[in-house]
Formats: C-alpha cells, structure tokens, sequence
C-alpha cells in the first residue's frame, strides 16, 4: 500500500521491485518539501539518487527529472537525462524534440550529430502516428494540423544539426521541407539564414521577407524586428539602397497570406470546423453520418443539448428534455438538437438502443465543445435567431422542465 501512495503521490508508474521502506520515506518527504518547483523537484530528486543510486525507482525518476527538465528549459539536464530515457524509450517524443534541440544549443559536432539522429527519429515517429486514426475527440483536421506542425519542427531541427555539421545543401533541403511542412516565421527565418551563408541573398532577402510577414501567433515582437532589420541590411548590401524594399515586402505578405488560407481551406476539406469560433458556422456529424450546417438554421431558436453515455446526470436529465421538446413540438421555429460528446462514437447507437432513446436529431460535437467553452454535462445551449447565444442552463433537475421552457420563450420573443 505504502509504494502505491508513493506512486500517486509522484505520478510514477510503479517499478517491478518496490525500494527498502526507509527509501520510500526518504524520498516522500523530499518530494513533499519540494512542493510544486520543478526546480526544486529536480534537486530532491538528484540528492535522493546520489543516496540510493541503485534505487529501483530510477527510471522513473529519471524520466520526471528529465520533464522536470524540460519545463525549466534546464538544457544540460535535458540531455544528460533525456539520452538515459531515450535509451529505454526511443519513441518519447517530447524528449526527443527537447533533446535534439538541447544539443543544438552548442555547435560542438558530437552534439550535433546526436541531434540529428534524434530529429531523424522524431520525424518517423511522427509520420508512423499520422498513419493512425486521429485519437478520441480529435478531429481529422486537427490531427493533421498537429502533425504538420511537429514534422516541420522535426525537419528543422534537422536542419540546424546538417549546418551545424557542415552540411550546407542538405540543411537547405530540410530548412525548405521544414516550411512546406508547416510554413510559419520560425522555419521561413532559417530559411533565409541558411541562404544568406550561402551567398543567395536574392532568395535569402524573399524568405527574411517571408518570415517578416507570415500570419503567425507563435512569432513574438523581437522576432519580427530582427527580421526587419535583416531584410534591410541584406536588400542594401545588394541593391545598395532601400528603394523597392516595401514592394518586395507587400509581395511578400501577399505570398504569405494566400499561403497560409490555402492551408486553412484543405484543412477544411477535412474538418469544416477548423478554427471557427462561431458556433452556427459549425457543420455537425449526425448519427447516421449525414451532415448539418448549422447555419442553415439561422432564423430559428436553435436548442443544443450536450451529453455523454459516461454521463450519469445526462441520463436522469434526458425524460426532463424531452418533456420540453414536446411543449414546442408544434413550433417550426424552434430546433431541438442532441450533441453528443463521447470519444467512442460507435458507442452510442447501442447505448440509444439498450436506453430506449429518440434517435432523431442526434448530432456528434465535432468541435463545438471547445467553441462553447463547455467542460462540464450535461449542458443545454439555447442560441437565438440571430445566432447569438441566449442562455446555458447547467443540470438543475427540480426546475429544468420550466427554466428551459422560459428560455426558449424568451428567445422566440427576441427579434
């Protein structure tokens, strides 16, 4: 019982032999007086090690010392730590992103060798994962954005190690793959770094241009400045004045921008949700697979009720919700819809069925959850008939029936 408190207590897997009990109590305490700094976790856990150096517990340890490390951005302990856990688990991908990027922070050829074996391996596990269906509660859209995202980090890291090493074509090669990939400032700007060393400062000045102007929120202020003053010294170094410069740049963003919606509208062939914020501009996943935009109900009082199989509550509410929809069944002008929020889709049809529910107007949340901000079930969303939200009504079982309905008539008395 003692270890099991233990691992609760640190979030450890439990080890194949539990450590002395003298050990177990040394190490409670360390991490208890260590509170919630990873730093100070990081030293607990090091002085404890140093005790017990054949402690059984020092894989896992070693592996929360090397997140630890991660976190404080602690680049020696990320490789000192991280290697001996990729050692034991060659597929941790954090570690290998935070690794290859530790070792790059030094030009010493060793380190960037190692980096590029990691970012090797890091960009094929990545393209393994992406052959996988998208987890639960994951959209397709979204699965691909993410894997875009972290195979163009992968691609570039490996091609800061090839530069490190001397690889000039192949650093180029990746530098260029990393931002077809995922095109944002970070890649675009060594792009133009790789090709200023390499005496292309024509394509250099379009790609500093490039990291200038792309539509990216990852881009921090000092970036974009240092992009400027980059691009200006290398436009005068070759055209020997500024005259030009600001039609090159509006090319540019034009370039970036028509860029970056190109991507948005193929991500859309697969998720039409993605990055909407307005929820009636959602298309919902019916149960039987057919689909509805909800935009085609504008003009009407539209009702979502958000459940889960999982959710106890959902199912002493559900009589109550249907009891409302019947006070409205003769109004064409108001919409009932039930949004389920389960990550297991196929297991709703047998649940309908072995509960005796209304199949009908059965919709999948596809994303609207995160729209709405909804983190708790179940929940009932009535939005008006000019698509603005018009109430939440929280699981209140003695007075649903009658707040419900008095929302909804308060909604149809809006214009």
């Amino acid at each position: 019982m003692k270890i099991l408190v233990l691992g609760l207590l640190l979030g450890l897997s439990l080890p194949a032999q539990a450590p002395p009990a003298g050990e177990e109590l040394s190490l409670r305490q360390a991490i208890q007086e260590a509170g919630p700094s990873a730093v100070d976790f990081i030293r607990a856990v090091e002085s404890h090690l140093a005790k017990y150096p054949n402690s059984p517990l020092r894989a896992e340890l070693e592996l929360n010392v090397a997140k630890a490390a991660l976190e404080t951005r602690d680049d020696r302990r990320i490789i000192l730590y991280g290697e001996r856990v990729l050692a034991r688990q060659p597929g941790n991908l954090p570690l290998l992103e935070g690794v290859a990027r530790a070792l790059l922070a030094s030009t010493d050829k060793d380190a960037a060798a190692r980096a590029l074996k990691y970012a090797r391996r890091l960009e094929a596990d990545l393209r393994k994962t992406g052959q996988a269906k998208p987890p639960g509660g994951v959209s397709a859209g979204e699965w691909r954005e993410e894997l875009d995202r972290e195979v163009g980090k992968a691609l570039l890291l490996q091609a800061r190690a090839s530069a490190n090493l001397g690889q000039a074509e192949d650093a180029l090669r990746l530098a260029r793959q990393s931002y077809d990939a995922w095109p944002i400032a970070e890649a675009a700007r060594e792009n133009a770094r790789l090709l200023a060393r390499s005496g292309q400062l024509e394509e250099a000045i379009r790609r500093y241009a490039d990291a200038f102007t792309i539509p990216d929120s990852t881009a921090r202020d000092f970036e974009r400045a240092s992009d400027r003053a980059h691009l200006g010294e290398l436009y005068l170094k070759l055209k020997g004045s500024e005259t030009g410069l600001g039609d090159l740049v509006l090319e540019a963003y034009d370039r970036t921008a028509a860029l970056v919606a190109g991507r948005q509208s193929e991500l859309r062939q697969l998720d039409p949700n993605a990055h909407l914020s307005d929820p009636m501009q959602f298309t919902l996943t019916g149960l039987e697979g057919g689909k509805l935009a909800l935009s085609s109900l504008r003009g009407k009082v539209v009702v979502l009720d958000f459940w889960a199989t999982w959710c106890g509550p959902c199912r002493y509410q559900y009589p109550l919700y249907e009891e409302v929809k019947k006070r409205f069944k003769d109004r064409p002008d108001v919409v009932f819809l039930s949004i389920n929020a389960d990550d297991d889709r196929e297991a709703v049809p047998g649940f309908l069925a072995r509960n005796n529910w209304d199949r009908r107007a059965i919709y999948f949340d596809d994303g609207l959850l995160g729209a709405l901000d909804i983190s708790t079930l179940p929940l009932t969303v009535v939005i008006g008939k000019r698509g603005q939200i018009e109430s939440r009504l929280g699981f209140a079982p003695d007075r649903f029936v009658e707040m419900l309905s008095s929302r909804i008539q308060q909604a149809l008395g809006n214009p």
